[in-house]
């Protein structure tokens, strides 16, 4: 087959990556276009996959449509030239309605209900639209869903072994007590119109679980100074090791909330949207923790990571959770393959 991934996002990058280490090496031709956003490229290239950048991420609403105009065109001109039997992708805003436009099938997933815009379009011009069955809609014949998420499709345990000499590279025991904070750049379009949280939380959050051990800041975004000294130092693929031996993931981002709790990890997640696998990691398992970005929930959340950060086995009763995470969901990669393969004729 030859298959042909549009990259938007550092996460898909993730979500893609053994797939198309898999497929290759069952002898299908893999082609892959990309955004520039945040540490996209950077990852392919760590990676080592081959790919094309066919546009940036625009930083205003107005610049988010001429960005998506710009690419969907050079995306239309590659699906012409390499004549794939399949498009994929994350989102599917591109490879959906190009798809369509060209006869060629595409799979999309996505895990995010609030992108209302987003969904419509590209579920109306999808061959599938995949989405985990926590996902909030139902929407129709062409959704397919999977008992997971798609941070299972690198974090599961068949592709993904934590590196100890991440601890050893910040000083850390493998032991130790330490908070990991992320804040988000909100460049999305479901993004628009999000605030982050307040300066004086992230201070208090900062000064709250310092006592009980180190915080490492990673944000998308310039920190105050006062803030800066928290930044984390590490090499980006690297971060999920971290997350694993960390005893608490708070901040900003669905992803990594996610991820943490796919990695035994608790997490407090901030979002006045929230997403329907977060609110399901926290109802079935309870490792991730949701709040919006009211004031007040701003301050029950630092107290909750405050109680799990005092109490002696919080880490332990999570990696406990895990196992039965890991017992309900599936192999997202396994899944990946076997849909594709409905379309290798």
């Amino acid at each position: 087959m030859r298959i042909l991934i549009d990259i938007k996002h550092p996460a898909h990058v993730h979500f893609f990556k053994n797939f198309i280490r898999i497929m290759e090496g069952k002898g299908h031709e893999i082609k892959v276009t990309a955004r520039e956003k945040d540490i996209t490229t950077y990852l392919l290239d760590k990676y080592g996959i081959t790919y094309v950048k066919i546009s940036s991420i625009g930083k205003t609403k107005l610049n988010l449509i001429k960005e998506l105009i710009i690419r969907n065109y050079r995306f239309s001109k590659i699906v012409r030239d390499f004549s794939p039997n399949l498009l994929m992708g994350i989102m599917g805003i591109t490879e959906a309605p190009v798809g369509r436009f060209l006869g060629v099938p595409s799979l999309v997933f996505y895990d995010t209900e609030c992108a209302k815009l987003t969904n419509f379009i590209s579920y109306l011009f999808c061959t599938k639209f995949i989405t985990p069955s926590c996902f909030r809609e139902k929407l129709g014949k062409k959704n397919i869903r999977y008992d997971g998420y798609q941070e299972m499709s690198y974090l599961h345990p068949r592709y993904f072994t934590p590196n100890v000499s991440v601890l050893k590279s910040l000083g850390l025991l493998q032991d130790e007590k330490f908070a990991i904070l992320r804040f988000v750049s909100y460049g999305a379009s479901h993004d628009l119109g999000q605030e982050s949280i307040s300066y004086d939380a992230k201070v208090r959050a900062v000064r709250e679980f310092s006592r009980f051990g180190r915080v490492f800041i990673t944000s998308e975004r310039s920190l105050p100074q006062d803030l800066e000294q928290y930044r984390l130092d590490l090499p980006p693929e690297e971060i999920h090791s971290l997350i694993y031996y960390s005893t608490l993931l708070y901040g900003e981002s669905a992803t990594m909330a996610s991820e943490a709790a796919v990695l035994g990890t608790n997490a407090i997640y901030l979002d006045d949207y929230g997403r329907g696998y977060t609110d399901e990691q926290e109802r079935k398992y309870g490792l991730v923790f949701n709040y919006t970005k009211s004031e007040n929930d701003q301050y029950l959340s630092i107290e909750k990571g405050i109680q799990l950060l005092k109490a002696a086995d919080t880490k332990q009763k999570a990696q406990r959770k895990r196992v039965k995470l890991l017992s309900d969901t599936i192999d997202v990669t396994d899944f990946m393959i076997k849909q594709v393969s409905e379309f290798d004729s």
